[in-house]
């Protein structure tokens, strides 16, 4: 089934047009960073997808979290369903617009988690990658590519450092993952908690402006 989703179109879409996806943190909804939209390049289109699962407080998750044991902090299967939804949603998307580009990906807490796995293990979709307060879950992470497929990628990977729902130290393992992997990227902290503050904010639609 395909994902709900908000969408902002240039005023001119030709087959080189470039789709960037947004996919928000648990809890969230798909107009949280479609607020982005209006810093991001014009000629784009941007997509912001809600999740498949409802979660508390009115919001969606990607998959649902037990807080309280550390080893269902993920649920594996809602997380691969929810990877398969979304790698689905922009084919049909791409195939909608008729884009022969490849993919930019932005994805923040949950949305970011997810954002790992689909990138490095079908890297060959994407282009642009931005993972904001997140990390790589060792757990979804099956089939990562080698250097050579995962070369083109581009990573923007931020983290506040005063994160209280996922560690600082769980973000700066994620560029040392990167770094070990041969990735390029870029690793930035912040004067910030679970969230993306001003200068965060610029770095980031300067990494997708370039």
């Amino acid at each position: 089934m395909d994902l709900k989703f908000i969408v902002r179109e240039p005023e001119n879409i030709t087959p080189q047009t470039q789709l960037l996806v947004l996919l928000h943190g648990y809890g969230s909804n798909e107009e949280d960073l479609f607020s982005f939209r209006h810093d991001l390049p014009e000629d784009w289109i941007i997509a912001s997808f809600r999740a498949p699962n409802n979660s508390d407080y009115d919001g969606y998750a990607w998959y649902d979290i037990d807080f309280n044991n550390a080893d269902k902090f993920i649920d594996i299967d809602q997380a691969v369903d929810s990877m398969k939804q979304i790698m689905k949603s922009i084919e049909n998307l791409k195939h909608h617009y008729n884009l022969e580009t490849k993919t930019n990906i932005m994805g923040f807490s949950q949305g970011g988690i997810l954002t790992y796995a689909m990138t490095l293990t079908y890297p060959e979709f994407f282009n642009k990658v931005a993972c904001l307060s997140a990390y790589p879950e060792p757990k979804i992470l099956k089939n990562i590519k080698g250097k050579k497929q995962i070369q083109h990628l581009r990573f923007f990977v931020s983290h506040g450092n005063e994160d209280a729902v996922i560690p600082l130290e769980w973000g700066r393992k994620a560029a040392d993952f990167l770094y070990e992997l041969g990735a390029f990227f870029t690793f930035r902290e912040y004067m910030t908690g679970h969230g993306v503050n001003q200068k965060n904010y610029m770095d980031l639609m300067e990494f997708f402006k370039k």
